[in-house]
């Protein structure tokens, strides 16, 4: 019971915070193009970079700590469901130069970012 505990309070502050960062980007930049959640999944995509390089050094990071932050806040702040729909709402609208930079952008970013997460605590 613990553990889903654990898990759901990151997983809530994950969603509000998910639903924040959305909002202010959409605020910022229009709802043309889905920023808010190439941004959330970017960010929570250092996030876990970090959790994990932290949980690999030993004791820095708790198991409680990595499930908090990996599987609880990174689970609720990053979606792949909205990515999937927002993609097929352009293939649907023909958007098809902004669908290539979306999908490619997304995993390219999200990839470099994991990587400088786990970089960033390596270089300590």
């Amino acid at each position: 019971m613990k553990v889903l505990l654990i898990i759901g309070t990151g997983g809530f502050l994950g969603s509000i915070s998910r639903y924040m960062v959305q909002q202010l980007l959409a605020d910022k930049f229009g709802a043309s193009f889905p920023y808010g959640t190439l941004a959330v999944n970017i960010i929570g995509s250092f996030i876990i970079g970090i959790v994990y390089a932290l949980f690999e050094r030993g004791s820095v990071l708790s198991p409680e700590w990595r499930l908090f932050l990996a599987v609880g806040f990174c689970g609720g702040f990053t979606t792949f469901s909205s990515f999937a729909f927002e993609s097929l709402q352009m293939l649907r609208l023909e958007q098809f130069l902004y669908l290539s930079l979306y999908m490619s952008f997304s995993l390219i970013a999200g990839l470099m970012a994991t990587y400088l997460g786990i970089l960033s605590i390596k270089l300590l």
